[in-house]
């Protein structure tokens, strides 16, 4: 019985990441004007160009059903048996919705369909934790039981330059709860239980959200007993989440940190310099 993983380019899994665990990532296709991207084919640089450049802003095309067939039946070409599809969260595209009803009717493999209910970091450590539990022998059952397990114990805050973006794509669900001049303010959003992004409130500065989401860490270090992965993630925004990582190393020891990014899929609809902190159980000593 061999076991394979399918995920999509919105978790931003590194080359390294991909190859070490052997897992197929299809690119969600960003569209900028009259031209289509394959993500993995789009550099940050003629994104964000485009981006700021005044164009009609980007949109995006989900991973289609026809690229899903053909990652499953090249798998099963190649002696799989069973499939852990982790892809974007149900709450920001109706992919998983779609993928649910075709696994029903796909027989050339078992496809446990896994929903991150999150994006970039949320759904990268799912893949990773997939590919340790695969090397060390457990069945698809148990895996697809253990990244439920995982998913139950993250935490996401970030905060966008603007809602500009969020507003236009739909992806925002509560809109209602940022009516007002949003000049010079940085909106406050998490992903709810179902996986839709939600306003919880807005900070002045960014270095206001920074502290928010620093004092929600604190908080649910008092609760939790198992080790802690946290990430830093951000929108064309390093130099910014270097001084977040250097101090949230230092003011949390017990915790292993690294860093994430919101790619083009992502940003076309969150916008550039958006910054956000994620953390959930450490899927290295799950």
């Amino acid at each position: 019985m061999s076991i394979a993983i399918v995920t999509d380019s919105a978790a931003y899994l590194t080359p390294a990441q991909l190859k070490r665990y052997a897992i197929t990532a299809l690119p969600i296709t960003v569209i900028l004007g009259a031209h289509q991207y394959p993500e993995s084919e789009l550099t940050a640089t003629t994104f964000y160009d485009y981006l700021n450049s005044g164009q009609p802003l980007p949109t995006t095309a989900q991973v289609s059903l026809g690229q899903i067939e053909t990652a499953y039946d090249e798998l099963v070409r190649q002696g799989v048996t069973q499939i852990i599809s982790i892809h974007l969260s149900s709450g920001i595209t109706s992919f998983m919705d779609n993928l649910r009803a075709f696994c029903q009717t796909y027989t050339k493999a078992e496809v446990y369909p896994i929903d991150s209910l999150m994006a970039s970091a949320g759904e990268a450590n799912l893949c990773l934790l997939a590919g340790r539990l695969i090397e060390a022998g457990y069945d698809a059952p148990a895996i697809a039981h253990a990244l439920l397990t995982l998913r139950d114990t993250q935490h996401v805050y970030f905060a966008v330059d603007s809602l500009r973006h969020l507003a236009r794509t739909g992806r925002l669900s509560n809109r209602s709860a940022m009516v007002g001049s949003l000049l010079n303010i940085k909106p406050l959003l998490t992903f709810d239980d179902t996986g839709k992004i939600i306003a919880i409130g807005k900070e002045r500065t960014m270095r206001r959200a920074f502290q928010y989401m620093e004092a929600q860490l604190t908080s649910d270090l008092k609760t939790i007993d198992y080790p802690l992965l946290a990430t830093i993630i951000d929108a064309n925004n390093p130099e910014l989440a270097q001084r977040w990582q250097d101090h949230l190393v230092t003011q949390f020891p017990q915790v292993r940190f690294n860093r994430s990014q919101l790619g083009p899929a992502i940003s076309v609809h969150t916008g550039e310099k958006t910054m956000g902190l994620f953390w959930q159980q450490d899927w290295q000593e799950f």
